[in-house]
């Protein structure tokens, strides 16, 4: 029976991997994006995850369109690194207020309707950074590590109504991303890997795909990496 699905930031990179390999296992999925046309295929539904009214607003239409959430995906997110003797606070602000305020007011949206349904799936992404730290990223790797403690909470105040919440925390993920940096850069970061090559945004959308399943419906607070090994002993 298809699920109502949301993910939020679906419209590229990791979160639009998990979205179409969702959608393709027969679920009903709206990604979020904060402009222009949603990605070929999938629903899309505007919303400013920064912005509480935006994010209620957001959640309704889906509601409306495809019934009550029944599993979140919460991937939007953004960087600024700078090193942390330069890092300005409008730096800090932006990133805490997107991947951690943006993280919570997506999962406050959606877990009234999972509450009164007693069953419902949050999936956060959060990162090996959040874990093992990363120099010139102290605000994004503050937040990451802050989507642990998210899960954690979410799990302890509702895990008893039929509701789980977890962390995949990826390594390094062959995107955009990743593939604008110079070669030197990527040759040392391969270097840390003991599986010795990137992982992709498949490996991720596989690992979402398990823990929003029934299969897991006996896991909840738990990280789960998908990092090559690089993340080991954290």
């Amino acid at each position: 029976m298809a699920r109502s699905v949301l993910v939020t930031g679906g419209n590229r990179g990791i979160g639009l991997a998990i979205a179409r390999a969702m959608a393709e296992d027969g679920d009903n999925v709206t990604v979020t994006h904060r402009s222009g046309e949603p990605p070929a295929g999938l629903k899309g539904v505007i919303c400013e995850i920064t912005d509480g009214e935006s994010v209620k607003n957001a959640v309704a239409q889906v509601e409306a369109d495809q019934g009550p959430i029944e599993v979140l995906v919460a991937n939007a997110g953004v960087t600024r690194d700078t090193l942390l003797m330069r890092m300005s606070d409008e730096d800090w602000d932006a990133v805490v207020d997107t991947n951690l305020g943006g993280t919570f007011r997506c999962v406050r949206a959606v877990s009234k309707s999972m509450i009164k349904a007693r069953k419902g799936r949050i999936v956060l992404v959060g990162s090996v950074v959040g874990l093992m730290g990363s120099p010139g990223q102290v605000n994004y790797a503050a937040t990451k590590s802050g989507l642990v403690g998210m899960a954690r909470s979410i799990t302890r105040e509702i895990g008893g109504r039929g509701i789980t919440a977890n962390v995949v925390a990826p390594g390094f993920i062959d995107t955009d991303m990743t593939a604008a940096l110079p070669e030197k850069v990527r040759n040392e970061y391969l270097s840390r890997i003991p599986a010795g090559r990137f992982g992709n945004v498949d490996e991720i959308a596989s690992t979402v795909k398990f823990l929003a399943s029934e299969q897991a419906a006996y896991i909840s607070g738990a990280v789960i990496p998908v990092d090559g090994g690089i993340g080991m002993g954290h």
